[in-house]
């Protein structure tokens, strides 16, 4: 998604941020495999890893899930009904190629689902920054 807005010039209005719902691999650098996919494709994945914080909440207007399991573990620690409803969403929502609840498949345990996931993300992240776009009145 950085790389979308980039790309659109949107850097200056748009913050782009991501963090996990567990803890297991704070501070490290994406997988290996996640940046070599990523590479492939002309950009690259800079980021180190932290955990969701409560007041992520308050910091971000959008809370994007990759999978319902992240999804459901989020809307738990919503500070309410309406932010949840406002903020939260699954990636692929935004693909309107994709069914109805499509989670992004983690590829950690697989040895060639990066490419795959890589794409799935790629195809939301264009249609997202379309929907901010609408919602927002960005220009870029």
């Amino acid at each position: 998604m950085r790389d979308v807005v980039r790309r659109a010039g949107l850097s200056d209005s748009v913050e782009v941020d991501s963090a996990g719902t567990g803890d297991w691999h704070v501070g490290e650098p994406a997988d290996p495999r996640s940046i070599a996919a990523a590479k492939r494709r002309s950009f690259e994945l800079t980021g180190r890893a932290r955990q969701f914080q409560t007041r992520d909440w308050d910091a971000f207007d959008y809370v994007i899930a990759m999978d319902r399991s992240n999804y459901d573990i989020l809307l738990e620690s919503a500070p309410d009904e309406e932010a949840a409803e406002k903020k939260l969403s699954l990636l692929r929502s935004f693909d309107p190629a994709s069914p109805p609840n499509s989670d992004v498949p983690d590829p950690y345990y697989t040895r060639d689902g990066f490419d795959e996931v890589i794409d799935l993300c790629v195809a939301a992240c264009g249609p997202l920054l379309e929907h901010l776009r609408r919602t927002h009145g960005l220009r870029g």
